[in-house]
């Protein structure tokens, strides 16, 4: 599996989990740093920004929005990890991003696949081996070449697409043989 839909599912699931929060989760657009200085920006895999309206958009301004994302998403390989392991992770440490979280779906420079930093009170990032983040309530666990979600509070992982579309499909065919049961009783149904 590529980095890419490992970006995707990652998107997916957050934006999924997240739903109807006062949150955004974007992918892949430019956050900008320093006011005045439009070539000073990252381009984070997936962040995760609370207090601000939900949706897209076309770029992500700090001083425009007011808010630092909580928690950062990057996807690594051989190709990007000093980028992502030393450059990136000071950034993200200066603007006072709670958790950065590293994966590397093909284990080519983590060999665990996922790493996680958390910030302390001297503002420094250190490393938390039990891979939960306690931002948005979820542990964390490599599964395949992927990062599976599990909720704090239920332990219930989050569903894969594929997955949701599957027990979507599955819960309108029990409500549409349910709907012909009630029919062929005689009562009528809502369509």
């Amino acid at each position: 599996m590529s980095i890419f839909y490992a970006i995707f599912i990652t998107l997916d699931l957050l934006r999924q989990y997240l739903t109807g929060r006062q949150v955004t989760v974007l992918s892949k657009q430019f956050i900008y740093y320093s006011e005045g200085f439009p070539q000073i920006r990252l381009a984070p895999d997936v962040m995760v920004i609370f207090n601000v309206e939900p949706g897209e958009r076309d770029n992500y301004k700090l001083w425009e929005e007011g808010e630092v994302p909580s928690v950062i998403f990057e996807m690594t390989s051989w190709a990007n990890r000093g980028y992502n392991l030393e450059f990136k992770k000071v950034i993200y440490g200066q603007l006072e991003v709670e958790e950065y979280w590293v994966f590397d779906p093909k284990g080519e420079c983590i060999p665990e696949k996922l790493q996680v930093y958390r910030l302390n009170k001297q503002l420094v990032y250190e490393p938390i081996a039990d891979n939960y983040s306690t931002v948005l309530e979820l542990r964390l666990a490599v599964e395949d070449k992927l990062i599976a979600f599990y909720r704090g509070d239920t332990g219930e992982r989050l569903l894969m697409p594929d997955e949701l579309r599957v027990a979507w499909q599955q819960e309108r065919d029990r409500a549409e043989a349910l709907a012909a049961q009630l029919r062929g009783l005689g009562v009528e149904t809502e369509a």
